[in-house]
């Protein structure tokens, strides 16, 4: 290989791997949700934090640790919503960029 198909190839990845990191900010920030007087991340941890509990209401720490008593339902069928969504247009944003490679 010559120098010139090195730096090409290297600049393509660097490009490529530059927007899959966009990709995740973008939709990492998506994944906040503002509900029941906290600020919430639509993450694994929490929505199975949710599901792990049986009672209605729950005290449970936001992203700001501060404890928020939530109608705990309600906010799991939040959370879950907006992650389910979210992860849909990521995939579909990142399997359109693969395709490009």
């Amino acid at each position: 290989m010559d120098t010139k198909t090195l730096l090409a190839d290297a600049k393509a990845r660097f490009s490529h791997n530059s927007a899959k990191q966009y990709l995740k900010e973008k939709y990492d920030s998506k994944l906040t949700v503002a509900e029941q007087g906290g600020l919430w991340k639509a993450d694994r941890e929490t929505i199975t934090l949710l599901d792990s509990f049986e009672s209605d209401k729950l005290v449970v720490m936001d992203t700001f640790n501060n404890p928020v008593q939530v109608d705990r339902k309600e906010l799991l069928a939040k959370l879950k919503t907006v992650y389910e969504q979210t992860m849909n247009d990521w995939l579909k944003e990142w399997t359109e960029l693969e395709g490009k490679r």
